[in-house]
């Protein structure tokens, strides 16, 4: 398991009881607080699965409580996570062990597996029983010796009465313990105020008591009064010398790749429920878990690349969850561009609409509600495909514990199958075409599973490395700024739907859909247009698989991009798994290109011109001014047949050392249909023409390139680009009208707005255009820019006229009755 030499055990006692409710919590915690008020280093255990002791042990010893658990983490593990939990951080002088339930009580049907006496005897530590003796006397004799009875195996270091009512009742009972052998260790008072409260799951976690820290030393003290402590330390230390190899994370999983994604831990009151081992091996597989609260933080934790979302009680802090709008929606929009994200629990409520009628982040098709059933117990869980955390076919152990329930519709993947029973969300809300949420009830020890670590952090290093780094969202794209309901100035396409004449068109090439494609039209009229030869052009399904096409087929081992641009080259270039650096051009200078701040190594450039999102025409002559051997400049022109006569476009000239890519997506409403082309130097093109898969530009796109370049439709394109002048003027100067800033002077069907003039705090003015039924594009996924800009779209004479109003009917608003948020 590790190259790591064997060492031995610390000296270890085990606290139990006979059964639960009889003080284990109160004793245990009292008894790490007061050993380290003495000056020990103490390690804090509990045995089985739960989560809420741990935390008031974290408390008690200064050092992150720990569970051990062989049902979730197997019999050969309970030693060494003992010894990696007493040497981190670092070594302890005694280990204190919790147990579960009854000293006998384990997983139902097992005979007692995973009770404390199971664990107490895989570690040879001596138990030290907790009697709750409120309610006998002598009798508490009779219930230790009958303990001792059942496993001779069991040492039994003695006995804490809990609750003893008076110096007379303690005496009682330690002459009754006495006449048996069985040694009194203390008699601790009824309760002075220092208990841990419950409620519908157990005791109220130590995050959400104010007082816990007070309440961990008067129970200290408490315990120090009342309990022999040298007599426990020495039961410790006679517990039989054992070694073995302390568990170690890096030895069960390791980094993907270099990078170190941000992987978004939930915190705060709502949710405390986490292994300690869960971190430590996400950071031994390369990624940094950085906490957040969604109860108070408005943001996601900068370049967070995976989210996990703990256990906890949302159904108690629903109310300040919900109030939490901003986080919610930061949360939807990360998990709807494929940030991978685990939710176990507390976190499938979170991820659900609503729970208990309050909203939630709502990207499960699902409501959370109470009910009077509490599900508890250990679960096999059964991956029937292959999903964030396992493969399919692959099993793993956790445990339910929740009074709350969902109702999955039916509709999507289950996280688990659990005795054949679907249970939880696995869903692909981005597209990427493998699950990047699970959403479950069961809680998983990865200690005892460390693949479900490994594959959730190979998930973060995947989206990091697409992503790229200061986490812009590479992956956004106007479409999923839209919604029904909402006016779209977010996507740049210029038709709702094919012209009359091109929809025929695309209708008749349906009679030819049993052939297999044919681009020998398709590159003809292409090389017409522009004037080119047939070498120099490659019809392709879309600008989008032209990038594609260029990250795989054209070398160079130091691509740049220049940003702020659309940011599929940048992507594209990742997913093929090269590293680009950035050009980020000056917001001072209008992010106008300066080729002498181009970096000489360089060998290919990839930049937009007309530039998306800024809409800044670059001078042919400056990208021109770019290419050099061994070099190559690709431009994209998506946006240049907006531009009237095409100004600046580098077609029709030299084009040695270049490729152009464009699309006839925006100006024609052919979004859905995936149509364009490359044309550069024929050394370019056949790399791409290499890389490209058989038949990707289908039949309907091969017979609308034809169709669109045309002399008649390159006609009504020149007629729209004119149009789009027309009707850009009055949504600019409406736009400065209103104290906001229009960058530059934009040569495209789009403007970009800086909202950084309006009060509020960062990216408020576009949800707030959401609230009023208006979707812009959002800015701050464009490396380079922040979350004050917008791109706006320009659109017809009464929809910018209606944009206009509404922004001036927020502005009023927050104005006059100060509802600009803070």
């Amino acid at each position: 398991m590790t190259s790591q030499l064997s060492v031995p055990a610390p000296p270890r006692i085990v606290v139990s009881a006979p059964g639960s409710g009889q003080g284990k919590t109160t004793i245990a915690t009292g008894l790490m607080a007061a050993l380290r008020h003495r000056g020990e280093q103490v390690a804090g255990f509990k045995i089985g699965p739960d989560y809420i002791d741990p935390g008031y042990h974290s408390l008690a010893t200064g050092r992150p409580g720990r569970n051990l658990d062989p049902r979730l983490c197997s019999e050969e593990l309970m030693l060494p996570l003992l010894l990696h939990g007493s040497r981190s951080p670092g070594p302890a002088d005694v280990a204190v062990i919790e147990g579960v339930m009854g000293l006998y009580d384990g997983q139902l049907g097992t005979d007692g597996y995973a009770s404390t006496a199971h664990v107490a005897r895989l570690l040879q530590a001596p138990v030290i029983i907790v009697l709750d003796v409120s309610g006998v006397s002598r009798t508490a004799a009779a219930l230790v010796r009958g303990l001792i009875a059942e496993d001779a195996r069991l040492s039994i270091a003695g006995v804490i009465m809990n609750k003893v009512g008076s110096p007379r009742h303690a005496g009682e009972i330690r002459r009754a313990l006495d006449d048996h052998g069985i040694v009194t260790l203390g008699a601790v008072p009824r309760d002075r105020g220092v208990s841990v409260p419950s409620r519908h799951l157990g005791l109220m976690p130590a995050a959400e008591r104010p007082d816990a820290v007070d309440v961990i030393g008067r129970l200290a003290d408490e315990l120090a009064d009342s309990v022999d402590l040298d007599a426990v330390l020495t039961a410790a230390r006679n517990a039989p010398v054992i070694a073995g190899t302390p568990w170690d994370p890096t030895t069960v999983v390791r980094p993907a790749s270099d990078e170190r994604p941000v992987v978004a831990i939930a915190g705060g009151r709502a949710f405390t429920f986490r292994y300690a081992e869960t971190e430590e091996l996400l950071s031994a597989a390369g990624c940094r878990p950085v906490s957040f609260d969604p109860a108070e933080d408005i943001a996601l934790p900068a370049d967070t690349a995976g989210i996990y979302l703990g256990g906890g009680f949302p159904e108690v802090h629903a109310e300040s969850l919900a109030r939490n709008a901003p986080l919610r929606d930061a949360i939807a929009d990360a998990v709807g561009r494929g940030v991978p994200t685990v939710a176990e629990c507390a976190g499938l409520l979170y991820l659900a609409k609503s729970c208990d009628d309050q909203p939630m982040v709502g990207v499960l098709p699902t409501d959370g509600v109470m009910t009077e059933r509490l599900t508890l117990g250990y679960r096999t869980g059964v991956a029937d495909h292959d999903q964030l955390l396992a493969g399919a076919g692959e099993t793993v152990t956790g445990h339910e514990f929740h009074r709350t329930a969902v109702t999955p519709d039916g509709s999507t993947p289950p996280a688990w199958l659990l005795g054949g029973r679907p249970e939880g969300f696995s869903l692909d809300p981005a597209g990427t075409g493998t699950p990047t949420v699970h959403a479950s009830y069961l809680h998983i020890h990865w200690a005892g599973h460390p693949t479900v670590a490994q594959r959730f952090a190979d998930a973060a290093h995947r989206y990091r490395q697409r992503v790229g780094q200061h986490a812009y969202d590479l992956d956004h794209h106007g479409d999923r700024d839209i919604a029904d309901g909402l006016v779209d100035l977010a996507v740049n396409v210029r038709l709702g739907a094919p012209p009359a004449w091109l929809a025929t068109i695309l209708r008749d090439s349906i009679d030819h859909l049993a052939g297999y494609p044919r681009i020998d039209a398709a590159t003809q009229a292409i090389a017409a247009a522009h004037g080119a030869d047939i070498d120099q052009v490659l019809p392709t399904a879309g600008g989008a698989e032209g990038f594609t096409l260029i990250a795989r087929g054209v070398r160079g081992d130091h691509p740049l991009v220049v940003h702020p641009q659309f940011t599929e080259p940048e992507a594209a270039l990742r997913a093929a798994g090269r590293r680009p650096r950035r050009l980020v051009l000056s917001e001072a200078d209008g992010f106008v290109l300066d080729p002498s701040a181009v970096d000489d190594h360089a060998n290919l450039i990839m930049i937009g011109n007309p530039t998306n999102p800024t809409g800044v025409l670059h001078p042919a002559d400056q990208i021109r001014a770019l290419v050099r051997p061994g070099r190559v400049v690709c431009v994209d022109e998506a946006f240049m047949d907006a531009v009237p006569g095409e100004r600046e476009s580098l077609l029709g000239g030299d084009l040695t050392g270049i490729v152009v890519l464009r699309s006839l997506t925006k100006t024609w409403g052919l979004a859905g249909l995936r149509a364009g082309y490359a044309v550069g130097d024929p050394a370019i093109i056949a790399d791409l023409r290499r890389q490209q898969a058989p038949w990707s530009v289908s039949t309907p796109a091969a017979d609308a390139i034809v169709a669109c370049l045309s002399a008649q439709a390159r006609a009504e394109a020149a007629r729209a680009a004119e149009e789009f002048d027309r009707l850009r003027t009055p949504l600019v100067s409406g736009l400065r009208d209103l104290g906001l800033s229009v960058l530059g002077d934009p040569a495209t069907p789009f403007v970009l707005v800086d909202c950084a003039g309006w009060p509020g705090r960062p990216g408020w003015l576009r949800l707030a255009l959401r609230d009023h039924g208006v979707a812009a594009r959002r800015g701050d996924t464009f490396p380079g820019l922040g979350p004050d800009w917008i791109r706006v779209a320009v659109r017809d004479p009464g929809t910018t006229r209606g944009f206009l109003s509404t922004l001036a009917d927020i502005k009023a608003g927050a104005v006059n009755h100060q509802e600009i948020p803070a």
